[in-house]
Parts: structure tokens; C-alpha cells; sequence
């Protein structure tokens, strides 16, 4: 698969051969329009201007003619010789029945005109056609002669214009030359238009394929305001993610394999310790099991805290529905009662019912218990913690105040990381693990809520949990 994907793409499925091919393809068929639709046009401007123009002329000879009753051969003479040189290639004068009365090139005088224009003309319609032969426009018209409504023969015209023929061959030849120069000139901005497409294109993919090998700290530059150098923006951004949730990952296994294994080392040392020595006495023996056990329900915790991040990460989909924040709370102090009293630690609730949030009980419970429960153990003697909720601005707002050792300045914005402690000698020793407060913000964002850390300004710390409200209050 790897080879596959660093192979060289095909040349003819490369995208810069599409590219061009695409852009040669439609500057052809501009330019084949530009040499055809001008000459076309051209063509039909001289047809209808010859058209106009032999018309005229046949219409004044045969106007001239139709003057007298009959037309024979000295009378059509005597006429065309008064209307002088008219310019024409050919005129021809016929009588009703097509035969020849006069001709300029004196080759068909007394014969049968067998002429399409001449038949059409004694038809009494008015005939013209042209055609473009050989760089030269070859014009022909036919009109009849009448007098009082009766056809007394037809004039036919011919006139074979060159000049005109080499003025449109001129402009062909202009606009094969203008082509030839747009297409080179095409050719080859579409050959540096593609080539600084796919070299970008190249650039992004050479930086994936480095991405992709696990160097996460690299990032591509591509200049510019276009589509590729958002792409570019937004791939950085990738990859700095990726990196950032790397770094987290292998910070995370490395401190959960240390976590893991202090209890586990505990464990072994104690094991060895009894079964290697034959004199030790039942109260040692006792104690020793019990340190065990410890250590046994840290590493079951840490399991089970792990346990939960790892469904939360999954993103599992739950069944929230509207919980009352005052049951819950309740049931919290319930639990930890015993605890506080150990710990001459006072526990104090200020709760209103009809405050609802959207979240599973489970999920709220495990939120309050471990805030309180970490207020409980980070306290001193005589100190109290309190824990708060009201409808604040359209949220539920949740505090947990305490007045313990405090959380430093500088460990502010740490405290919600997987395994970070505060103080690891005090946490260790209270059973903490260093992951209830990231499952604390994990579970708060799963439902749409957020945790927050104050210091307080006199002592001891303020945990600030907020949900969207729930419930009637919500609609108000």
C-alpha cells in the first residue's frame, strides 16, 4: 500500500495533464470559433451586397428594355450599347423562349440559355446566387423583362470578384496568425499554471505522506489566498492536533504505566517480603497484607478511573434526561458524611430544588462526589466545605468551595490533566489518582456543560461546574 500511494501517478491521469488538456481544449475551440464565425459572418456580408448590388443593375437593363413591345436581337443591341460598360463579367439578354438575343461573350448568341437564373427569371421571379470559389466570389442574377404584365424575355448577369476574395483570404490569413500566437501563447501559461498547481499540490501531499509517517511536528507553507493555501491552513491545524494529541497520548501511557506500576511494585515487595522470611511474626504478617490490600484497592481505583476515561473518550452514546441537582447532592453528602467526620471537616449544602440538568444521574453524582470528596481529603482539620447551585443567566451554575491547602498559581490551569497532582507525596497518601478532575471536565462536556478552578481570596479553592438549564426554568 505504501508503495502505492508514493508511486508516480501516470501521465495520463496526472492532474497536470488534465489540467492543460483542459485549458488547450477549450483556448481551440475559442480559437476555432474565431477563425469561422468572422469568415462566415463576412461571407454572408459580400453575398448579401452582391446580392443587393447585381440585382440593382439587372433590374436597370431590364427596366431599359422593357420599353419596347418585342425583344429581338438590333433592338437589345442598340439598348445595352446606350447603358455602355456596365463592370460585369457577363450579360445576357434572352427572349421568352430562352434563346440568346445578346451576349457578351458573343458564345451563345441564337442558342438555348440553359441557365437555372435565366429559367427561374422567365418564371417572372427575381433569381440571384453566389458562391465562394477558389479566393473569388462568383455572383449571378436573373431578372425578367415585362411589359404590361406580360414577360417579354429575362436579363442574366454574371461578375466574378476577386478582390474581394483576396481581402477575406487576408483576414483568414490575420486571424491564423493571431490563433497561432494565442496558442502558443496558451500553451505555455498553461504548462506554468499547472506546473505551480501541482507543484503546491506536491508540496501537500509530500507533507501528508511525512505526516502520515508519524512526524507530527511537521507543517507545510503554502503562500497565497486561495483555495490551496487554506487547504494548507487547515492541514496545519491537522497536524498540530495530531501532535498535540500524540504528545497527550504517549504522556498519558507513560504516566498511566507509572501509576500502575508503584502499586504493583508495593504489592510484589510485600509478597516477597512474607514468603521470604520464615520468622516473621502473624502482627507483621497482618499489617503486610493489609499495606497489600491497599495498594490493591489504589490499583482498582486507577483501573476504574482509567476505565472511565476510556468510555468517555469513546463518546458512547447515553441516555441523559432531566435530573434534580438537590437529590443528587443529597445523597453525595449521604455518602461522604462518614468521611468529613473522620477528618473534622463540616459539610455544608445549599441546594434549591426544581434546579434540573440534562445528564444521566450516574454521570452528575460522579461530578459532585468527587469535587466534595477532594475538598474533604485537601482539607485541614476544623475546615468545611460548602457546595452551592442556582440558576444563573439561562445555566445551572454548581460551586464546591473548600477551605484546604489550596491549589498554587502557577498549578491553575494543570489541575484538570490526566495525572497531575498538586502534591504527589499528599495526594498518594489521601488515595487520589490524578484523573477525578479530568473525569470530572470530561464528563461535564459530554453533556454540554464545563468545569472551572478558582483560588479563593481568602483560602482554599472554588470548583464552578456549569450545565445548561433544564425544565420548565428553561423555556421562561
Amino acid at each position: 500500500m505504501d508503495g502505492e500511494a508514493t508511486r508516480n501517478v501516470p501521465f495520463w491521469r496526472s492532474l497536470r495533464t488534465k489540467y492543460v488538456l483542459t485549458y488547450l481544449v477549450t483556448i481551440a475551440a475559442v480559437l476555432m470559433l474565431l477563425n469561422t464565425y468572422p469568415l462566415l459572418v463576412s461571407q454572408d456580408m459580400v453575398f448579401k451586397s452582391k446580392q443587393t448590388s447585381l440585382q440593382s443593375q439587372a433590374s436597370v437593363m431590364a427596366s431599359a428594355l422593357a420599353g419596347q413591345e418585342g425583344l429581338n436581337r438590333e433592338g437589345v443591341g442598340r439598348v445595352m450599347e446606350v447603358l455602355g460598360d456596365t463592370g460585369l463579367s457577363r450579360v445576357m439578354v434572352t427572349d421568352p423562349s430562352g434563346v440568346v438575343l445578346y451576349d457578351t461573350s458573343a458564345s451563345s448568341v441564337e442558342q438555348y440559355a440553359l441557365l437555372y437564373e435565366i429559367a427561374g427569371a422567365l418564371r417572372g421571379r427575381d433569381e440571384f446566387r453566389s458562391d465562394y470559389i477558389s479566393g473569388a466570389f462568383c455572383s449571378r442574377a436573373a431578372v425578367p423583362v415585362t411589359y404590361r404584365g406580360m414577360t417579354l424575355g429575362a436579363v442574366y448577369v454574371d461578375e466574378v470578384d476577386a478582390e474581394q476574395g483576396r481581402l477575406l483570404i487576408g483576414i483568414q490569413q490575420t486571424l491564423r496568425t493571431i490563433s497561432l500566437i494565442i496558442a502558443v501563447v496558451s500553451a505555455t501559461l498553461a504548462f506554468i499554471f499547472s506546473q505551480a498547481l501541482t507543484r503546491r499540490l506536491g508540496q501537500l501531499l509530500g507533507a501528508i505522506r511525512i505526516v502520515r509517517e508519524g512526524e507530527y511536528s511537521h507543517r507545510v507553507n503554502i503562500r497565497g489566498g486561495d483555495e490551496l493555501s487554506r487547504l494548507a491552513g487547515e492541514f496545519n491545524a491537522l497536524t498540530g492536533r495530531l501532535q498535540t494529541t500524540e504528545e497527550a497520548r504517549r504522556r498519558f501511557v507513560s504516566d498511566a504505566s507509572h501509576e500502575l506500576k508503584t502499586p504493583l511494585a508495593s504489592i510484589r515487595l510485600l509478597s516477597d517480603s512474607i514468603l521470604q522470611n520464615d520468622h516473621i511474626d502473624p502482627e507483621t504478617i497482618q499489617e503486610f497484607v493489609g499495606d497489600i490490600g491497599d495498594e490493591a484497592a489504589r490499583l482498582q481505583r486507577i483501573t476504574e478511573h482509567l476505565l472511565t476515561l476510556t468510555r468517555l473518550d469513546a463518546a458512547a452514546p447515553v441516555e441523559a434526561e432531566p435530573v434534580e441537582v438537590a437529590g443528587v447532592a443529597l445523597r453525595v453528602e449521604h455518602m461522604l458524611e462518614p468521611l468529613a467526620r473522620a477528618v473534622e471537616v463540616s459539610l455544608k449544602l445549599n441546594v434549591p430544588e426544581g434546579l434540573m440538568v440534562k445528564i444521566t444521574r450516574d454521570d452528575l453524582y460522579q461530578i459532585l462526589f468527587n469535587l466534595v470528596e477532594n475538598g474533604i481529603k485537601y482539607n485541614l482539620p476544623g475546615g468545611r466545605v460548602e457546595l452551592y447551585a442556582q440558576d444563573w443567566e439561562g445555566k445551572v451554575v454548581i460551586m464546591v468551595e473548600d477551605t484546604g491547602v489550596g491549589i498554587p498559581e502557577e498549578d491553575i490551569d494543570k489541575v484538570f490533566d490526566r495525572f497531575y497532582r498538586v502534591d504527589k507525596a499528599r495526594s498518594r497518601a489521601a488515595g487520589g489518582t490524578g484523573l477525578g478532575l479530568s473525569i470530572v471536565r470530561d464528563t461535564a462536556r459530554r453533556h454540554g456543560g464545563d468545569v472551572s478552578v478558582q483560588r479563593r481570596s481568602s483560602e482554599g479553592t472554588r470548583f464552578v461546574v456549569t450545565f445548561p438549564l433544564c425544565g420548565e426554568e428553561a423555556g421562561a
